[in-house]
Parts: structure tokens; sequence; C-alpha cells
């Protein structure tokens, strides 16, 4: 019996990947990419390509700053939302650099180091004031998701319909013998 276990294993990942490789020749027929860039999983290639990628954030997860930001999500996000903010600012420096060093070739040396100096003071600001904004930004996506989450499973748990008091109603029940003295004539 524990020789069939590894069989049907192998015969189940064979399946799957026989369907993997249907779905990436359908997206790829569909597409308009060249055939030098297509995948394909029957070449080893294509596994080598895509295993490289899980390679890398495998082991960068090994890593010790992958550890770090895996135990601090808080610090991932905002990490992350500092990233994606500031690859305008940083495209736009190097954009002026390179703009100043052809400036440069041209003999226009004082130019450049004034333009790249005033342009790194620029980026530094900007980048410190992008770091507050998105540590704002991230703390008060949190505490939305926290509030939004809490209050949805407040509003939509499963309980029953009879019970009064639970730790998620917000005013006192009030039993049917209060209501009898306030209508009587």
């Amino acid at each position: 019996m524990a020789k069939e276990e590894p069989q049907s294993i192998s015969r189940d990942l064979q399946e799957l990947q026989k369907k993997l490789s249907l779905l990436i020749d359908s997206f790829q027929n569909n597409s308009k990419l060249p055939k030098h860039s297509r995948i394909s999983l029957d070449s080893d290639d294509g596994v080598s390509r895509l295993g490289s990628a899980g390679s890398k954030v495998v082991a960068f997860m090994k890593s010790p700053v992958g550890q770090y930001l895996d135990s601090h999500p808080f610090l991932a996000f905002t990490l992350l939302v500092f990233i994606v903010m500031s690859a305008v600012p940083v495209g736009f420096f190097l954009l002026i650099v390179v703009l100043t060093t052809l400036a440069a070739l041209l003999g226009v040396i004082i130019l450049e180091g004034l333009v790249i100096s005033v342009g790194g003071l620029s980026l530094l600001c900007i980048l410190c004031g992008l770091g507050f904004v998105s540590l704002a930004m991230s703390g008060m996506m949190i505490a939305s998701y926290v509030v939004v989450s809490s209050l949805i499973s407040c509003w939509f748990s499963p309980r029953q319909l009879t019970q009064q008091n639970t730790s998620c109603d917000f005013l006192p029940a009030m039993k049917s013998a209060d209501f009898e003295g306030l209508y009587q004539e």
C-alpha cells in the first residue's frame, strides 16, 4: 500500500502539469508574443525559468531580512507602499542625471554639479516626505481593515436570532416586560 501512494501522487502531478501546460498554451496562442519568448513546460528551460522566480522568493524568505519582514507585516506593508510611491521621483531623478550627464559631455560641468546637487537634495526631501506619507497611509489602511473586518464579522456572524445578549450587540437587550407598562391606558 505504501508503494501505491507515490505512484498516485506522481500521476496527480503529471495531470496537474498537463493542465498547466494546456492553460499556458491557450494563453500563448491567444497572445501576440513572439515564439522565442513563450514558455513551454516540456523543455527543461521552461521549467527552470518558472522555478527560478519561485526559488528567488524562497531564498529571500529564508534570509534574515525576509524572516524579519515576515514577522512584522506592518513594516513590510509600509516598505511596499514606500517603494511603490518612490518609483516616480527616483525615475525623474535618474532622468535628470542622464540629461545633465549629456549636457556635461557638451561642456557644462558646473551646471551638472549644481543640478545634481539640487536634484539630490530635492529627492532626499521628497523621499523623506513619502516615507511619512506611506507610513500614515499604511497605518490608516490597516486600521480601516481591522475596523471593517470586525464590523463585518459582528454584523454577519452566524448566530441565533433568538439570542439577545452577544458581544456584537450595541444596544442593551430589553425584555418585553419593560414595554408592558408604557402603553397601558
